[in-house]
C-alpha cells in the first residue's frame, strides 16, 4: 500500500464525522448513494443542503457553519467551480480533510486546503475508496469501535 492509500485509510478508520455538502434527497443522485453507504459504515453524516430541513433522517444545515459539532471530513457533491467558498469556510473549521468527489478538480481549492494543513483529496469518492482500503462489511456500531 503506497503513502496516500495508507493517509487515506487511516483517515476513513479514524474519522466519525462527515458532512456531505451538496447531499440530495434524490436517491438516484451519488450524494444520496455514498452518504447512505457511509451511514451504513457507521458514519455520522451531517447533511449540508440550504434547501432542506432535514434528510435522511438527518438535520441538515444550510452551511458548514451552522453545524455545531467537529467534522472530521468534509465530502463536497458540488460543480468544481462551485467549491471556493466551501473550501474557505471548511478550512476555518480545521475538519481532517477536505474531499471533493469523482470528476471534481480544483486545483485552487486544494491549495487552499493544503495551505490551512488540511488533508486534501479530489476526483475520488470515498464510497469507493473505503471499499478498495477497508472493504464492504457493514459496521456493527460506531467506526472503529470493537
Amino acid at each position: 500500500m503506497d503513502k496516500k492509500d495508507e493517509e487515506r485509510k487511516n483517515l476513513l478508520e479514524t474519522a466519525r464525522v462527515i458532512a456531505v455538502v451538496g447531499l440530495s434527497p434524490d436517491t438516484a443522485k451519488a450524494s444520496n448513494s455514498v452518504a447512505r453507504y457511509l451511514m451504513a459504515h457507521g458514519y455520522r453524516v451531517v447533511p449540508v443542503n440550504p434547501g432542506h430541513s432535514e434528510l435522511m433522517g438527518q438535520r441538515s444545515y444550510p452551511s458548514l457553519s451552522d453545524v455545531p459539532e467537529m467534522i472530521d471530513i468534509v465530502d463536497i457533491f458540488r460543480k468544481a467551480e462551485d467549491v471556493l467558498p466551501i473550501v474557505e469556510e471548511a478550512v476555518r473549521l480545521a475538519p481532517k480533510a477536505i474531499w471533493l468527489q469523482l470528476g471534481i478538480v480544483n486545483d485552487e481549492a486544494r491549495k487552499i486546503a493544503e495551505d490551512g494543513g488540511i488533508s486534501f483529496f479530489m476526483d475520488l469518492c470515498i464510497k469507493q475508496e473505503h471499499e478498495r482500503l477497508i472493504g464492504k462489511r457493514k459496521a456493527e456500531g460506531p467506526v472503529g469501535a470493537p
